[in-house]
């Protein structure tokens, strides 16, 4: 079986012949688009819905519709999510996988689930996640048998039909490379700290403070003074005390996957915003996606993952409260 993405033609289309193909696999499932509800009629299915069906799921952000062959026939349909809606879930998805009715029974569904699922761990992913709509046992039984877990029961985004969530870990082959990296806790004189918004392909958007990885020849408070200076365009703060350590996994663009261990220090100084000719390029090579001032009372409330998850808790333990 060989999975490749859907080629759209120079006016973003499907091309006719492979349309022609999609249509039919789609009608081959008359059970599943009655109990969906995704077709007006689902003993009508025609290849302007199919196009119209695809476009919709094309339109979303980081969403892929892959084609799988056998033997140069369309076997199945898959489409993926590279990142859900909700930014506290990490995890990509699994929106639909199909294989065609009259290949069933070949084994076709679980290679094409193992072929997405490679496809994911090969770019960092730690895990995958999709849906199964109440009713379809058959579909709750397929996954299961894959080694899908339960995670939560509850009704999708698109259309508001029930359902069951299902979760899997994707264990990598490859070893995590080791990494030291040091951060700064930068407190303004109300006790405000300073956060980076990332987006990382493995742990998804996130909070953290300004820092990385240290130089092969750098302490973790010189790396710190560097990682500030290139990320915020301050030049006239210094790493303090030490707020912590702490150790946690996440995909580097240039190392791969890495289990970082990183000592995180205290700085004081004014609130203001993050300047210099250079910065647009050291966030965009990191990932950075804005920025921010958080008071105490916002850290505990955020709905976005903070690195370390307990950072309000720390900076509450270290002292210096907000006034």
């Amino acid at each position: 079986m060989i999975l490749t993405p859907l080629a759209l033609t120079p006016d973003h289309d499907i091309p006719g012949p492979v349309l022609t193909e999609l249509t039919a696999l789609y009608a081959s499932h008359r059970a599943f688009h009655a109990l969906s509800g995704d077709f007006p009629d689902p003993d009508d299915i025609r290849p302007e819905q199919v196009a119209a069906a695809l476009a919709d799921e094309l339109a979303r952000p980081g969403a892929e519709v892959l084609l799988a062959r056998d033997a140069g026939r369309l076997a199945g349909v898959a489409v993926t999510l590279a990142r859900h809606p909700d930014p506290t879930d990490p995890d990509p998805w699994i929106g639909l996988l199909m294989v065609d009715a009259g290949l069933t029974r070949r084994g076709h569904g679980s290679r094409l689930a193992s072929l997405i699922e490679d496809h994911f761990r090969a770019t960092g992913r730690t895990a995958v996640r999709l849906a199964v709509l109440d009713g379809n046992t058959a579909a709750l039984a397929f996954w299961t048998a894959l080694g899908y877990q339960v995670l939560d029961h509850r009704r999708d985004l698109g259309a508001d039909r029930p359902c069951t969530v299902l979760r899997k870990e994707l264990p990598s082959d490859k070893p995590r490379t080791p990494r030291r990296a040091a951060r700064v806790a930068v407190l303004d004189p109300a006790g405000a700290v300073f956060l980076l918004r990332y987006d990382n392909v493995e742990v998804g958007v996130h909070w953290a403070m300004p820092g990385g990885g240290l130089e092969a020849d750098e302490n973790p408070r010189e790396g710190a003074l560097r990682e500030v200076r290139e990320e915020t365009g301050w030049t006239d703060l210094e790493p303090g005390p030490l707020l912590c350590t702490w150790e946690h996994d996440f995909t580097h663009l240039s190392v791969g996957p890495v289990r970082q261990y990183e000592h995180v220090y205290v700085a004081h100084g004014p609130r203001r915003e993050p300047t210099g000719p250079d910065l647009a390029a050291a966030h965009a090579a990191d990932g950075i996606l804005t920025w921010r001032w958080w008071s105490r009372a916002e850290l505990a409330a955020a709905t976005e993952p903070l690195w370390p998850p307990d950072l309000a808790l720390l900076l509450d333990t270290f002292g210096g409260d907000e006034g």
